[in-house]
């Protein structure tokens, strides 16, 4: 990538919400092997953390270089490592020291593309219905504040009214966030935020702005040293082809461009993230640190193969065009991989955010053919046998969830947990989904997640 080495001739052409080691690890190397392909030097990258100054302060004295560390393993097991210096990460903002600064980048010129892995929480939405919260805390203090929000929709709606006061073009705003259908539900959050705004506001965003769709794959564990990003070398990236002003050509890094994200969408939700989940709460309940140790377990192997054979796969036939078979196998190497060591507690954070779209569309869908769902309500059960913040040996952990306070409010009671309406919604009232996840909730706290993974 030698035509990137001077930095002096990049101009950051988009701005990044979130900067956390997945948009280091996929966006930004796609985007920078973009510009080596084509030529384009527009397209560098403005980074914005929205809470901590530590990417930022690791990464200036290096003037934002950072090491992109892909690792797997060679054929006969052993962990292997391929390295590479990513240099297209421009500069940093912080927003919480300077929300004026992020507003400006949303409304420079150059500015074509707002993209964003600010984690399912960052939507203040509700889960299961994806509307807005407008009597979230965040929400309500950036309405009253346009210019020093806190949230991401605060900026993004208060950066394009700056943008539209100076007659600057619309944007791109491109969700890369595990959400089904993120590009309509980030859309649907814009504008109903804007709403309450500037009506006319609303309007221009609404007809001149896009909001493609996409689904990211790639597993990005957590790193302490934020200098490198540890990641598979898998990569896969499906994006709705709408763009106000242009994206880079990231099918060079194997990126496509696709008129409907929605199909890549379920698959990689239902599949590898529900399975992700299932592996997390199990793991982390049984004493199993990280994925590719749980998953040596053979009875957890057997029971996430035969939740995607059994229940997942059934609910994508005919929607995805897809080798479901060669896709589940692809997928159990991958959680396998010796050399991500991706901590099982990690991807257990912010569950209530998750589970909505990685196992309850799938619930629905498997209720309304009449077929059962006693592995699926395992893995919910598994949830709710997690929220109780000690594993099965005794050690205890912070539930990291949004809305951790209320869920415990709500105690150990079974139907009372799945009546939560802000994530099971209406299925709290279906015995058929209720009754499945208390009976596996009471083997789970009995017997250990060994005995009943076993018994499965």
């Amino acid at each position: 990538m030698s035509a990137l080495l001077d930095k002096a001739g990049l101009e950051a052409g988009i701005v990044h919400l979130g900067l956390g080691a997945f948009a280091r690890a996929h966006l930004i190397p796609a985007t920078e092997a973009a510009m080596a392909a084509t030529g384009e030097r527009h397209w560098g990258v403005l980074g914005v953390s929205l809470r901590h100054a530590d990417v930022r302060d690791a990464l200036a004295p290096q003037g934002f270089d950072y090491t992109l560390s892909l690792r797997d393993a060679d054929e006969e097991g052993w962990p292997r490592e391929r390295r590479e210096t990513l240099r297209s990460l421009l500069s940093v903002l912080v927003a919480p020291e300077d929300p004026r600064a992020v507003l400006e980048a949303i409304a420079a010129p150059a500015t074509c593309v707002v993209s964003l892995t600010v984690t399912e929480k960052g939507y203040h939405h509700e889960p299961a219905t994806g509307a807005l919260r407008r009597d979230d805390p965040g929400i309500v203090h950036d309405l009253a504040h346009p210019g020093a929000p806190r949230t991401t929709l605060g900026f993004l709606v208060h950066g394009l009214a700056l943008r539209r006061a100076r007659g600057l073009g619309p944007l791109t705003l491109l969700s890369c966030d595990n959400l089904p259908s993120n590009g309509r539900t980030l859309r649907g959050l814009v504008l109903a935020f804007a709403g309450e705004v500037d009506a006319a506001l609303a309007d221009w965003i609404a007809r001149d702005c896009r909001f493609p769709s996409s689904m990211v794959d790639r597993i990005v564990p957590r790193n302490d040293d934020l200098g490198v990003v540890t990641a598979e070398p898998f990569f896969d990236w499906a994006i709705e082809d709408d763009f106000a002003a242009g994206c880079p050509d990231w099918t060079v890094y194997g990126a496509r461009f696709v008129a409907d994200a929605a199909p890549y969408e379920h698959l990689k939700l239902r599949m590898v993230n529900g399975s992700h989940s299932a592996v997390a709460y199990l793991g982390v309940m049984a004493g199993w640190p990280t994925v590719d140790l749980a998953i040596r377990e053979p009875a957890l192997r057997g029971f996430v193969e035969a939740l995607m054979r059994e229940e997942i796969e059934p609910t994508l036939a005919g929607r995805v065009e897809a080798d479901l078979r060669a896709y589940r196998a692809r997928l159990i190497e991958r959680f396998a991989n010796p050399a991500l060591a991706h901590r099982t507690l990690q991807i257990a954070m912010d569950g209530s955010q998750k589970i909505p779209q990685r196992w309850l569309g799938t619930v629905r869908d498997r209720l309304a053919a009449g077929a059962s769902i006693d592995r699926l309500a395992l893995a919910v059960a598994a949830w709710l046998h997690f929220l109780r913040g000690v594993d099965e040996a005794g050690q205890r952990y912070t539930i990291d969830d949004p809305l951790a306070g209320a869920l415990a409010a709500l105690g150990d009671d079974a139907p009372a947990l799945c009546g939560f309406a802000p994530v099971f919604g209406d299925l709290g009232l279906e015995p058929r989904f209720v009754a499945p996840v208390a009976k596996a909730l009471v083997a789970l706290r009995t017997n250990g997640v060994r005995a009943v993974l076993e018994s499965a």
